[in-house]
């Protein structure tokens, strides 16, 4: 399959989804799914999506949104848009052997992607909107996908003072470096401002913007050797510069702070999102 056209700006993102950022999420799905639980509960009621609505998955990597989705908005379609043809894979096997007909899945960038102008009913998104090189173009984007009325709902990390297991192991990982600032650019906490999700979704065209804090714990794993693997692949980027025994060190101390979190209910450190719900005029 061939990559896709993106937006300006979203080549480097495409080529971290469609490569080893999207492959390792698809080895480890069920871990992503299962540590990020506890806030999608809490958005998909938020989603709100009923019988016969059109609804719009944004970075919807292997699916697990669009198939939640499915069963609500029937006989309505859902459609679930991604970069990583990994991640579209599983999603496809998954609608396959669940025997689900509502839902197709596009290999394509949200920003720029042609959507049918007013075909939508619910534009919704978890954790997938915070990627954006140019979130104005993109939003307006999905702004012209809804029909008036329709609304959008997404689910968006806080800031970095609320990511207790952010925080935590980008220290003990650093390992002593002294690390840059956190980019204000596309990424997991571009959309952690309110002031600049309103002024961003207003510009957009959209209106009632809403943002509801919600807050849980994410579990990384049953215990801290079944957590360890995990958590040090998710932030290999931050061990690859250490020598080999400045990396083991850096190991000892995660491993030594997993069992510090490690309680009745596993590995657990404190999150937060926010659920920002927004309509189209």
């Amino acid at each position: 399959m061939s990559a896709p056209d993106v937006g300006a700006g979203n080549e480097a993102q495409r080529d971290a989804w469609d490569g080893d950022t999207g492959a390792f999420w698809a080895d480890h799905i069920d871990r992503f799914e299962t540590v990020g639980a506890a806030h999608g509960t809490a958005f998909l009621d938020a989603a709100a999506v009923t019988a016969g609505e059109t609804v719009l998955d944004v970075g919807c990597g292997a699916g697990r949104t669009t198939l939640d989705l499915a069963p609500a908005a029937a006989p309505g379609t859902v459609t679930g848009i991604d970069l990583s043809t990994r991640l579209l894979a599983i999603a496809r096997a998954r609608a396959a052997a669940a025997g689900v007909d509502t839902v197709e899945f596009l290999h394509a960038d949200a920003q720029v992607h042609p959507f049918p102008a007013a075909s939508t009913d619910v534009v919704v998104s978890r954790h997938g909107t915070m990627f954006f090189a140019d979130p104005d173009a993109a939003f307006a984007n999905l702004a012209r996908a809804l029909r008036p009325g329709g609304r959008m709902v997404l689910l968006v990390w806080r800031g970095i003072e609320h990511q207790e297991w952010l925080r935590t192991f980008r220290t003990v990982l650093a390992a002593g470096r002294e690390l840059p600032p956190w980019p204000d650019g596309p990424g997991m906490l571009s959309l952690a401002d309110p002031d600049r999700v309103r002024a961003l979704l207003d510009g957009a065209g959209f209106a009632e913007v809403d943002l509801d804090g919600h807050r849980a714990p994410m579990v990384f794993g049953a215990d801290p050797d079944d957590a360890l693997g995990y958590v040090a692949g998710m932030n290999s980027g931050l061990l690859d510069d250490l020598e080999p025994a400045a990396r083991d060190d850096a190991l000892a101390a995660l491993r030594a702070d997993l069992v510090a979190h490690h309680v009745a209910h596993g590995v657990r450190y404190e999150s937060a999102t926010w659920i920002v719900r927004a309509r189209r005029p």
